[in-house]
């Protein structure tokens, strides 16, 4: 049965100390730390033959046989319907930027795509750059300053049967809002839009469902939850034959291989499937899926505690802003705060000192920071837990904090 404490014991990183204190990664949103066996895996696949595909010798087959069970692990851990709906880069961003050349394809001049103001520029940028090669327009869907939400109502008013695609977040990197992307998918969808989903901070809390979203697309990176830098998409049908990629001539004219430009990176693969293995080792249920379904439902119950504990706590300190949601049951147990008195670099060096490692910026969530007018003042101080942490790390979190801010 899982709990934090066993979880911990995974993770050689957790159990480190400098200057006498304990390690205390509150950094999550911008990088998870791994379980011994991710390095491990990725260690195995060095020592035992590193090749790449299409050889008649064995350490290529096997290279083969890696490439087919990863895409078949990232089928399992977004309930695609098969691995030949998975395809694999060096990062969400990397992966963004080339299938948007692939989507953008037959766009014309006049049509239109929707992009949000929550949004990480890595699902806003790359769509920007393919309109104005097209003569597109680009419409923003805006962020609420209070409760940092999405104005789905004004979805309505900027979606036409122009629209060509809707990119936006399934939960904010910046925030920890969760979005309602269903409502999105089912809109657009009555508009003939496509949708492209960015799963990179939703990935390590809530188990993503695909087919439940009802998506074309969606992205996400394995650092984000316990694996090495590597990026994942997934491409609904009939997307997967009908795109015409950017690729070289040689590549495969069918499958997700032709999305994916140049050799793969063989062992961030193997360390991808022994990090969804790990997510899935709490449960003893017959099926990978099956095994995650039950291990995320642990996993989301002690991040609301977590979240619980945090905006308790959070209440009883003067001179700290919260920008988000304080409902802990309808977020990622992800929080951004800015200060009467102090910037977030100055708390975030001061955390540092006793390490407790936290995020200062605007984390490329550049428009959202904007409505929340923080960017001048260097963006927010981002707070973040994974099914790791623990509350006394909670505890020891404001205790630094209030021994920050009383500096003069």
């Amino acid at each position: 049965m899982y709990s934090a404490e066993q979880a911990r014991a995974l993770f050689p990183a957790l159990n480190q100390y400098h200057d006498g204190y304990q390690v205390c990664f509150l950094d999550g949103p911008g990088g998870t730390q791994i379980p011994e066996r991710v390095s491990e895996a990725m260690r195995n696949y060095f020592d035992g033959g590193n090749s790449n595909l299409g050889g008649v010798f064995a350490c290529s087959a096997d290279t083969g046989r890696l490439v087919e069970k990863a895409r078949q692990t990232a089928a399992d851990f977004v309930n695609a319907p098969s691995g030949d709906h998975m395809a694999f880069g060096a990062n969400m961003t990397s992966l963004t930027f080339s299938l948007s050349r692939a989507i953008s394809r037959d766009w014309k001049a006049g049509d239109e795509i929707i992009v949000s103001s929550l949004d990480h520029f890595a699902n806003v940028s790359p769509w920007q750059m393919a309109a104005e090669d097209k003569g597109v327009i680009v419409k923003s869907l805006t962020m609420s300053a209070d409760e940092c939400q999405l104005d789905l109502k004004q979805l309505s008013s900027l979606i036409s049967k122009r629209t060509k695609l809707i990119a936006v977040t399934c939960a904010s990197n910046l925030t920890g809002t969760i979005v309602d992307v269903q409502k999105i998918v089912t809109l657009a969808k009555k508009m003939g839009a496509k949708v492209y989903l960015d799963a990179v901070h939703f990935a390590p809390h809530q188990l993503i469902d695909v087919q439940a979203f009802g998506c074309d697309f969606l992205v996400c990176s394995a650092y984000k939850f316990f694996g090495p830098h590597l990026g994942i998409a997934y491409i609904a049908s009939p997307w997967l034959d009908q795109l015409r990629p950017y690729k070289v001539k040689p590549a495969p004219e069918k499958g997700p291989a032709r999305f994916e430009t140049g050799t793969l990176n063989f062992e961030a693969l193997a360390g991808f499937n022994a990090a969804v293995n790990y997510l899935a080792s709490w449960s003893v249920k017959s099926t990978l899926r099956e095994r995650l379904e039950e291990c995320y439902h642990h996993y989301l119950h002690h991040e609301e505690r977590l979240s619980a504990h945090f905006l308790s706590k959070l209440d009883g300190v003067d001179g700290v802003s919260l920008h988000g949601t304080k409902n802990s049951q309808h977020r990622t147990p992800t929080f951004a705060l800015s200060f009467d008195d102090m910037s977030p670099q100055t708390i975030a060096e001061g955390l540092a000192k006793k390490h407790i490692y936290v995020w200062n910026g605007h984390f490329y969530a550049v428009e959202a920071v904007k409505t929340l007018n923080k960017l001048e003042g260097g963006g927010v101080l981002r707070v973040g837990f994974m099914h790791y942490n623990t509350e006394d790390e909670i505890d020891r979190f404001f205790s630094a904090l209030v021994d920050v801010m009383s500096v003069e």
